[in-house]
């Protein structure tokens, strides 16, 4: 039969498997019968062990301690013994208990924490909104502080920079013209729950080119199927069907030269035989987001660098990364060996934001700084995740980026006004300059300025590369 494996190796097309061949929990049948001999179970299996370094992965992640919390734990110490210094100090030169108290009251009421305590929920507040209107959701300030210091976006493919499912993206007709051929195999594999027949199926629809289904359908692994439509013998596979189907080898080598560019181009390419002659071939591939060429070229245009890292194989990979703009390419990798890579980044002194939507980008996703996970992928790619994608449109990972970088710079500013009034008041309130009444007008205006500069974070649009 063939397999669905994407969501655990990343293999964006499925894949043979025949007798005495291994195949991995958690992929998904096509459209043959198997009997499968289990040879390990429970925490043996491929899945258990992704788990496992998901789990490890979260709990080696120290919390980060945040700049409020450091803040704060310094400065009430300060306000409170500011406040007993100048109560003594007017005491003692005045005698006088009211003139003593009244200043250290100031002191108390101008240097209320309040601005402190919403310069950072107000920020983010609003940094969080502004990223769900764009279909960014952040889940927490940790988030939010690691992605500010991205300086390496690792992508899968499948299913991230790829619509994550083959589509027909060549045609080639010999005596027929483009939809004819398209009807042609759609006919014959509109009955058949492979992904490579639904693309053709689909793209045959599209062209409102399909005809009436065939009938004696016939698959053989490894090789394509075979139906007989008006009477006669068709085929839809690979070189080897054609030859058993008895296409001459003189024909065969004459479109030798089309199908090598298109195997290439790392696509699948399918011969449509009929009657013993080629009707034409058809190329399937993953096809690219539209936008990710886009995301790349944004990322890249900030300083941050950016890589592929996929289970797919490696020409598959190649073509892809050319098209996108990607320099940096590892193919043909499992689970493990993509958290070992986001590690091995992370020991250099690399700042990493891993983006997936998969099962086997689990792993990679937990021990990345910045977990970024595309929402229609995998649950655990999601769960995993710190940022979760809404959109499938990778223009959002430098998007997330940069809400992340204005959400935290809002929390710094609005840090630096709370702080203001207080070195500037408390020294005058100290001094008996303000009256209560007057501080607490101060105090209310720096929590006023806070929360301002805060809801400047709704007008936020990402800009272009």
């Amino acid at each position: 039969s063939t397999l669905d494996e994407s969501l655990v190796t990343g293999e964006s097309l499925p894949v043979t498997r025949a007798v005495g061949d291994a195949v991995i929990t958690g992929t998904i049948n096509g459209a043959g019968a198997l009997q499968v001999r289990a040879t390990a179970t429970g925490e043996d299996t491929a899945l258990a062990r992704i788990v496992r370094l998901v789990e490890a992965a979260q709990v080696s992640k120290a919390p980060v301690q945040r700049l409020v919390d450091q803040v704060a734990s310094v400065f009430v110490p300060i306000v409170i013994a500011i406040a007993l210094v100048t109560f003594g100090s007017w005491w003692l030169i005045s005698g006088d208990l009211e003139a003593a108290l009244v200043p250290a009251v100031s002191v108390l009421v101008i240097a209320c924490p309040c601005a402190l305590g919403l310069a950072t929920p107000t920020a983010l507040v609003a940094g969080t909104g502004a990223a769900a209107r764009h279909g960014i959701l952040i889940r927490d300030i940790e988030a939010l502080e690691r992605a500010v210091g991205v300086t390496v976006v690792v992508f899968d493919k499948t299913g991230t920079l790829t619509e994550g499912h083959p589509a027909v993206t060549d045609v080639m007709p010999y005596g027929a013209t483009r939809d004819e051929v398209l009807a042609l195999a759609a006919r014959v594999e509109i009955a058949s729950e492979h992904p490579l027949a639904k693309a053709i199926v689909a793209a045959a629809q599209a062209t409102g080119a399909v005809g009436v289904p065939a009938t004696g359908l016939s698959s053989t692994v490894g090789e394509g199927v075979t139906a007989v439509v008006d009477g006669e013998t068709v085929g839809v596979g690979n070189r080897r069907l054609a030859v058993t189907l008895g296409v001459a080898a003189a024909e065969l080598e004459a479109i030798a030269t089309d199908e090598t560019r298109l195997l290439d181009s790392a696509k699948t390419t399918l011969m449509v035989v009929r009657a013993g002659r080629v009707m034409g071939l058809i190329g399937l591939a993953d096809p690219v987001r539209p936008q990710s060429a886009e995301a790349v070229s944004m990322l890249r245009a900030r300083g941050i660098a950016v890589r592929l890292l996929t289970g797919d194989a490696a020409p598959v990979a190649a073509a892809i990364a050319r098209t996108v703009g990607i320099e940096t390419v590892e193919a043909g990798v499992k689970p493990a060996r993509k958290a070992d890579v986001v590690s091995e980044l992370k020991r250099a002194g690399q700042v990493v934001a891993m983006v997936g939507d998969g099962v086997n980008d689990a792993p990679a996703l937990a021990g990345a700084d910045l977990s970024i996970a595309i929402g229609s992928g995998a649950d655990v790619a999601v769960e995993t995740a710190g940022v979760t994608l809404m959109r499938s449109d990778p223009r959002l990972v430098p998007a997330a980026l940069e809400i992340a970088r204005a959400t935290v710079a809002k929390i710094r500013q609005n840090l630096f006004w709370a702080f203001i009034y207080n070195v500037i008041g408390l020294p005058l309130a100290a001094l008996g300059l303000l009256s209560p009444a007057f501080a607490g007008f101060a105090m209310a205006m720096s929590s006023v300025s806070v929360v301002s500069n805060a809801w400047l974070l709704t007008r936020w649009r990402l800009k272009g590369p």
